[in-house]
């Protein structure tokens, strides 16, 4: 059993939390949010995450995990403390490590014995050494300390079995032995370990998030190329995935992807790029499809409905993607403020992140289930794909709207079909050329 800190318990740092005591050890869980901790306390999470919960409750139970707000408390018999802060978007896209730096110091100023500090929040290339630096010059009297970066590559939805079973735990730091220990901690895991040094694991982080944005907007652009040539890109990436080299992972076409992870990241990247004086335009072409990829809707739901103020539009989803209430970079949230803006009576469902939601989507009616969105619509659009909008009675559906127009912007339904039960159908590349018409 070895004795953790966690520094931030927003969702990497309370799932990393939740699975290292879940591993055994005993972990203290520090944020200086007094209503979240206490929350906490009561095993009321800040986030929806599928499990979550449950593994929570049996670490406290077990004593195994606690939360606190002081550093004094959280560092006392601490032999690891990660640092998982939130890293927002800054104003020119660059990464906002004003958090990072308040927890350095912090630890700085705390710590009373040898430590290994790990960097696990999405920071840019150089914040290991930069951490490093704030920590000398913060400390009241010398004492050895570490630092290691350890980026995290958990997908929301699946955040439990992503961290519990790995595709590979990546550590970088300038002191071998800091490294090994830390990956001892990650022993159990059973997965790949690459040690590398601290600028090389941050880069990592930022390069496979940016590939795997690519590869969205790749199948999006090759998306809107069937729709004009008539081919269907499901079946299309379906050929293209069988293919070892590529794979089936992220060639899902649709509205683009959103988040917490992908849009700030590729801009992060792009954004160290220029004031280094490179010229990432392959970065910059990801992001200008992901947007494109919102207007596309929008531009289906105007030819549908020529125009849409004073047209009822029922958004089906509102989350950036299924089995999480995020709604960070959501699809939704532009495709309801252009609606709203230009007259258009919006209401939206979501299984999940209907309170959230409500909070940024003030504007937005929101209805109780898939059925009672539908009634009276006059354009169904489906913006998340989770698994219950798969089952849905489409024929009541139908029966329920005022005009049977459906956007299906995650490519869900049998186009088909769709147009067999009477509706007007769109998908993203299902093989419809520029006029809208069977090709």
């Amino acid at each position: 059993m070895k004795n953790i800190a966690v520094v931030g318990v927003g969702y990497v740092g309370l799932v990393t939390a939740v699975c290292f005591s879940d591993l055994g050890n005993r972990v203290l869980a520090l944020d200086i949010n007094e209503e979240r901790v206490a929350n906490l306390k009561k095993g009321i999470l800040p986030i929806y995450e599928p499990g979550l919960a449950e593994v929570l409750t049996r670490n406290v139970k077990s004593k195994r995990l606690s939360f606190t707000t002081s550093y004094d408390e959280a560092l006392q018999e601490a032999e690891f403390v990660f640092i998982a802060v939130g890293t927002p978007e800054g104003v020119d896209g660059e990464a906002d490590l004003q958090y990072v730096r308040m927890a350095a110091e912090s630890i700085a100023k705390n710590m009373d014995h040898p430590l290994v500090i790990i960097n696990k929040s999405t920071v840019p290339v150089g914040t290991g050494d930069w951490v490093a630096g704030i920590i000398r010059q913060t400390q009241p009297k010398p004492i050895d300390f570490a630092v290691v970066s350890c980026p995290e590559f958990l997908r929301e939805g699946s955040a439990l079995t992503d961290f519990m079973n790995p595709d590979r735990t990546v550590l970088g730091s300038e002191d071998l032995d800091a490294a090994n220990r830390v990956a001892q901690l990650h022993l159990p895991l059973r997965a790949p370990i690459v040690v590398t040094d601290l600028r090389t694991a941050e880069m990592i982080k930022y390069a496979s998030n940016a590939f795997l944005a690519t590869r969205i907007s790749f199948i999006n652009e090759i998306a809107n190329i069937c729709e004009a040539l008539g081919a269907d890109v499901k079946e299309v990436a379906r050929g293209m995935g069988y293919d070892k080299r590529i794979g089936h992972h992220f060639l899902e076409a649709g509205v683009g992807y959103g988040g917490s992870c992908f849009p700030k990241d590729v801009k992060a990247l792009a954004y160290m790029a220029q004031i280094h004086g490179k010229h990432p335009q392959l970065l910059h072409a990801v992001m200008e499809i992901n947007a494109f990829q919102r207007k596309l809707v929008i531009l289906k739901v105007h030819e549908l409905l020529d125009g849409v103020k004073g047209k009822t539009v029922a958004l089906l989803g509102l989350a950036f993607k299924q089995d999480t209430d995020d709604m960070r970079e959501a699809p939704s949230l532009t495709i309801a403020e252009y609606l709203h803006e230009r007259g258009a009576n919006v209401r939206g469902y979501d299984p999940v992140a209907m309170e959230v939601a409500q909070r940024v989507l003030p504007y937005v009616e929101m209805c109780s289930d898939s059925y009672d969105l539908a009634q009276g619509a006059d354009a169904l659009i489906v913006l998340t794909p989770w698994n219950e909008f798969k089952q849905l009675d489409m024929e009541r559906i139908k029966s329920a709207m005022r005009q049977p127009v459906l956007i299906d912007g995650r490519n869900l339904y049998d186009p088909a079909r769709m147009e067999q039960i009477g509706f007007q159908y769109r998908g993203i590349g299902r093989g419809y050329d520029g006029a809208g018409t069977k090709s």
